[in-house]
């Protein structure tokens, strides 16, 4: 982003700034409703191996070209992808890039009202209110509830944006990661401990071949895509923002263990708990909101200090949400900024806006506007479809062929030197950024189209 007033474009204070940021925008809401449903589902273990080799091959290099290219041109994604040519398809790769944050943020904002509500209600001691049946969907449906909490969570991200990348983004990031990584740490081992739990660990960590397929590799691979925050153009908008002297590489590597271990976290945070609720029984373990504001309240309901732990969870899945959601509006926010030569405030303004909107449609629609489907799809559904299932699997792809193709991998090198002395890991990254990365988009595409569509089941 400018600065108007100096000329200068913000940056964060330095490595740990960064790599906080990067972090917070990885953790969100994919690693803990969705990373233990597909790590039970595909082979425990088995799982969690493929995600960590992924992690480290395909993650690393896409966050490595991202947080280059950004650093490189000091831009946000359109003007980081014009910087080397007027192709349309470069424009394209840009704008793509810069819009699929703009769609996420709204109805991502409505998911984090849902956990505002939550906690409230968990410390107004309405634990067992929340595990009764039909409870999510009744509330869901109440649209002047849903739309309060929504603006709520709205309010609360634009707030942090308003105060900008160092007092604002950076701030809270280093608040708000660390008391994270506590309470994760603090359920987790709550959790494992509880009665039957055991079964769970071993049903997480041991791995079990009966249940490995080609969708286990697919199911992972999708899982990390979206996990590490690639394909949003938040990491190309935050590498604009990182210091010369900041160590690229090093950075990666962090975000990476701060991301993964999250994720594995989560996994003994929820499935231990969900054996230790159900008998054993795996199918319990669902994916999504299901998960989240169902399954889980069951769980909290039926174990010793339900009350309490259910506060120390939704208190983690909001900062986990918070931290999300403002990685996410200021890549919004940048490109407003640069592409419109507006100041922070206005560009601010002007999603906040957007994120009503949006945002009111997906809060809405399953309440007074659930009448209203796109393709037989509620509005968080279809932004969800458009912008995870087709339009950053795209954005992946056209990024991997602009640094393969059109800045080429000497000049990343040269990028990646200015902080540290060598560009430890180039084979691997040569390697997967000119063939498999483009090869890995394009199966993420396919597999999560036709997930969505309901022709394969993830």
């Amino acid at each position: 982003m400018e600065d108007m007033k100096n000329g200068k474009r913000s940056s964060f204070s330095g490595k740990l700034g960064y790599v906080l940021a990067a972090a917070g925008a990885s953790v969100g809401l994919g690693n803990i409703w969705r990373f233990p449903y597909l790590a039970a589902k595909y082979g425990g273990g088995i799982f969690l191996i493929i995600y960590i080799v992924l992690a480290l091959t395909f993650g690393y290099t896409m966050i490595v070209a991202e947080t280059a290219i950004g650093r490189m041109t000091r831009k946000s994604p359109v003007g980081a992808f014009k910087s080397f040519g007027k192709k349309k398809w470069l424009s394209f790769g840009g704008w793509i890039n810069a819009v699929i944050p703009v769609l996420i943020v709204p109805y991502y904002s409505v998911i984090g009202g849902w956990v505002i509500k939550y906690l409230v209600e968990y410390f107004r001691g309405n634990a067992k209110l929340l595990a009764e049946d039909g409870y999510f969907t009744d509330f869901i449906s109440n649209g002047v509830s849903t739309e309060l909490c929504f603006v709520a969570f709205c309010a609360f991200t634009l707030i942090i944006i308003f105060a900008g990348v160092q007092n604002g983004i950076e701030r809270v990031s280093k608040i708000m990661m660390p008391i994270l990584i506590v309470l994760s740490v603090i359920i987790a081992v709550y959790s494992v401990t509880r009665p039957g739990a055991l079964a769970g660990v071993k049903y997480f960590l041991v791995p079990n071949v009966k249940n490995f397929s080609w969708m286990t590799v697919v199911s992972a691979m999708g899982q990390m895509f979206y996990s590490l925050s690639i394909a949003m153009g938040i990491l190309i908008t935050f590498g604009s923002y990182m210091k010369k002297d900041t160590a690229i590489e090093d950075s990666t590597r962090n975000v990476e263990v701060f991301d993964t271990g999250i994720a594995i976290m989560a996994g003994l945070m929820i499935i231990p708990a969900v054996f230790a609720f159900s008998g054993g029984d795996p199918d319990t373990l669902q994916a999504g909101p299901s998960l989240m504001f169902i399954t889980i309240p069951k769980v909290f309901q039926n174990m010793g200090f339900g009350t309490v732990i259910g506060i120390v969870f939704f208190l983690l899945v909001l900062f986990a949400a918070v931290t999300s959601s403002i990685a996410l509006t200021e890549s919004a926010v940048s490109t407003f900024e640069d592409e419109l030569g507006w100041g922070r405030k206005k560009a601010t303004v002007l999603v906040g806006v957007i994120m009503l909107v949006l945002g009111s449609l997906s809060s809405l629609g399953y309440g007074p506007l659930a009448g209203i489907k796109i393709i037989g799809m509620q509005f968080l559904d279809l932004f969800d479809f458009l912008t995870n299932s087709v339009m950053m699997p795209i954005a992946a792809l056209l990024t991997s062929l602009l640094v393969s193709r059109v800045v080429g991998i000497d000049k990343i090198e040269e990028e990646i030197i200015h902080g540290e002395s060598a560009f430890r890991r180039k084979k691997v990254f040569v390697v997967m950024i000119k063939y498999l990365c483009p090869v890995f988009a394009i199966i993420i595409l396919l597999s999560s189209v036709a997930n969505a569509l309901g022709w394969i089941k993830m």
